[in-house]
């Protein structure tokens, strides 16, 4: 049944994911089925995925949560395939979510079983922008194998999306004024290109209470903001994939594009009669 799964028009896409159905339902099935479904988020959901550089990220959703021991099966089964020589034995994202926690809007001190690119499977939180990870299932994620989202996770109010807009701003400035390792880390050309990106998919929520892909919120962002941000956010597509390290101009502009999401988000909340905080 594994063989006719073509959830995605890349071949090598849709047989590394017929792999992972195929050894997930077989360690999380048995007697008592812990697996619900697997769903694709991000760019292959969003569109604009780029097979020379985009990751795949998949959600695996269980029927409770998972014991210890199948937990240690998986991280077993993700380091084999890290260690393999697949072109995607580095770029897979995957988090194993209980349904029950498709209930909640923000991250809770629960931990659930997570994987970052190049990286293992560890016990996480939630990261701070799950809701628009929420939002990306239910509108647009795509159902490798399992019944759809909506019924699950419920429709999510355009405000409390664009109210959840302050918050990764909100560390990264806390950040830049407390923890002396970030702005060293900014000074990094693929960490530059990436806060740039966040924010215009950040802005382009506070504008449209909808999500969008790196590149189609980051053009919305030029069109719609134009300059003196027009310049920093084009060049920001091709320097997420480029090493060295930003100029002084560069990283100046960058925290005023940080400063002015930050800003924006509070027009907004003005507007929409929410009280700022001192």
């Amino acid at each position: 049944m594994e063989k006719a799964l073509q959830p995605t028009r890349y071949n090598d896409v849709n047989e590394v994911l017929r792999d992972f159905v195929a050894c997930i339902q077989a360690l999380l099935g048995g007697q008592e089925n812990h697996f619900y479904g697997l769903y694709l988020y991000g760019s292959l959901a969003l569109g604009d995925f780029d097979p020379g550089h985009s990751d795949i990220d998949f959600i695996v959703v269980t029927t409770s949560e998972l014991s210890a021991e199948r937990i240690a099966a998986l991280r077993e089964m993700h380091a084999r395939f890290a260690n393999s020589s697949s072109p995607w034995a580095k770029r897979i994202e995957v988090a194993y979510i209980p349904r029950e926690a498709l209930n909640h809007l923000a991250p809770t001190e629960a931990r659930y079983p997570q994987l970052e690119k190049g990286g293992e499977l560890n016990m996480d939180h939630l990261e701070i922008g799950w809701i628009f990870q929420l939002y990306t299932l239910r509108e647009y994620g795509v159902s490798v194998v399992g019944p759809s989202l909506r019924a699950l996770i419920a429709p999510i109010d355009p405000t409390a999306m664009r109210r959840a807009v302050i918050a990764i701003p909100q560390m990264w400035l806390d950040d830049k004024e407390h923890d002396p390792t970030w702005l060293p880390w900014l000074r990094e050309r693929e960490n530059q290109a990436f806060v740039v990106l966040t924010l215009c998919r950040l802005l382009y929520t506070l504008g449209t209470a909808d999500v969008a892909s790196k590149p189609a919120a980051a053009h919305w962002c030029q069109q719609t903001l134009g300059e003196p941000w027009s310049a920093l956010i084009g060049d920001a597509p091709t320097n997420q994939h480029r090493s060295g390290l930003i100029s002084a101009d560069e990283e100046a502009a960058t925290i005023g594009l940080l400063q002015y999401t930050y800003e924006r988000y509070w027009l907004w909340s003005s507007q929409a009669g929410t009280t700022r905080d001192k």
